[in-house]
């Protein structure tokens, strides 16, 4: 079930290369687990834009976005006090396996936001996972002092070399013996890519452009063994042994 309701920006900075940090204040009451999205209404634009939630607390919303149109341009220019028409509470979000001591949270590009989320919930719990987060380049590169502050192993992949390990998180996963499961978000090729070198079972968050965000219509489908569902509404987190690649 999601709610529509408006939502005031609180803060809106940029925090990496086309990289924007947004604070809202309003309604949480509908958000109920770590990885689902919200979906903003921006005016001049005809489809809303679907982004996953970072963080929510009290009547606050954190959210992570890249600029990569001209929709996200225009929220780049928001305003403190700009009000905002949001649905939120939407998509499944992970479910925390509490018999898994030590899971591995692996985040890329903007797949990085709700692992944060993950993180902070899993830490209240009273389980550490290990951090693998992956990104293009050091210009790109956000949140890295945020999730230490967990006290958790924090390990930064670049594509080019640049910062941390060059590489994709997979090279991290390979020299990781000792997880007995994981939780990730990022794009499809990650995803794959992660699904195939783990050893264990785990969840995928998936990427993917909505026309709706709340099932209305087929163009976020996702391939399972059980036919096709919508990444909006079914998703967009999915047990790895349901996706078929």
């Amino acid at each position: 079930m999601y709610k529509k309701n408006i939502y005031t920006v609180l803060e809106n900075k940029r925090i990496a290369k086309n990289i924007f940090y947004m604070a809202l204040e309003g309604d949480t009451s509908f958000i109920t687990a770590p990885g689902q999205f919200i979906n903003i209404e921006i005016e001049g634009f005809y489809l809303r834009r679907p982004i996953s939630v970072c963080d929510f607390y009290n009547d606050k919303i954190i959210i992570i976005y890249k600029v990569v149109g001209a929709g996200t341009k225009a929220m780049s220019t928001m305003g403190v006090g700009t009000k905002l028409d949001i649905l939120t509470g939407l998509g499944n979000g992970f479910t925390v396996k509490d018999e898994s001591k030590n899971p591995l949270v692996i985040g890329g590009g903007v797949g990085v936001p709700p692992m944060y989320g993950l993180t902070k919930f899993l830490v209240k719990k009273g389980i550490s996972p290990k951090i693998i987060l992956g990104f293009n380049s050091k210009e790109d590169v956000f949140f890295e002092k945020e999730f230490k502050k967990f006290g958790c192993e924090v390990y930064i992949t670049t594509n080019d070399g640049s910062y941390g390990t060059k590489g994709f998180v997979t090279d991290v996963i390979e020299k990781l013996l000792n997880y007995d499961y994981f939780y990730a978000c990022g794009p499809i090729p990650m995803l794959r890519a992660v699904s195939n070198v783990t050893n264990c079972s785990g969840q995928l968050s998936f990427e993917e452009r909505m026309g709706c965000g709340f099932g209305a219509c087929m163009g976020c489908s996702c391939d399972t063994l059980t036919g096709y569902k919508r990444v909006c509404k079914e998703g967009p987190v999915w047990l790895k042994e349901e996706i078929k690649w």
